[in-house]
């Protein structure tokens, strides 16, 4: 007597987390972050942004390895630069194995250099809504600082309103910045946002 199959269901979407640390921020600036390993490197970059704080305003690129993913521009590509379309690239793809790691820049200018580790694939749970925040540590610096020199520089000159430099820095990064700040409530809702 012949068994009857009962065909396979389809595989749930691995989850993975991730820890996105700032490069060079003493004490360290990061978030942890778990999203489902299908989505488009597109669609981490508008993950990364959320979660971190930045605002969307520059350029960005992924480096993994020797290959640079991102927005391709035809007229770069015949200066000799080859960068891979990042909307074709997928997370599971570039990453797939805990421990994998790999870098996000944002903004050429300033440098913000993230590095992005695998910490772990897991299954989705129920009822939960991806992408989400599980935790993080200080704020996000504010655009067009200086890269993490000038951040520093403007925490030092935030420290001290005797410097002379005070006033100004402070109603630039505005009268509530706080540089020890990470509110995981308004992080998520960032990413929900999203959509």
């Amino acid at each position: 007597m012949a068994t009857r199959r009962t065909p396979a269901k389809p595989a749930a979407t691995a989850i993975y987390q991730l820890k996105v640390t700032l490069y060079g921020s003493k004490p360290p600036i990061w978030r942890r972050i778990q999203t489902p390993g299908s989505i488009t490197l597109t669609r981490l970059h508008q993950i990364i942004q959320a979660a971190m704080g930045w605002e969307d305003y520059h350029l960005h690129q992924f480096d993994v390895g020797e290959t640079v993913y991102g927005e391709p521009d035809p007229d770069m590509r015949g200066m000799g630069f080859d960068v891979r379309d990042e909307r074709r690239a997928h997370l599971n793809q570039i990453a797939p194995t805990v421990g994998s790691k790999f870098a996000y820049q944002y903004d050429f200018g300033d440098s913000w250099d993230h590095t992005i580790l695998v910490e772990k694939i897991l299954e989705p749970e129920a009822d939960v809504r991806y992408p989400r925040c599980l935790t993080g540590r200080r704020a996000c610096p504010p655009e067009d600082c200086g890269g993490i020199w000038g951040y520093y520089q403007l925490i030092e000159t935030l420290k001290n309103p005797n410097d002379p430099n005070y006033a100004e820095m402070r109603e630039w990064a505005g009268d509530d910045f706080d540089p020890e700040a990470f509110s995981l409530e308004q992080t998520n809702a960032d990413l929900a946002a999203l959509g």
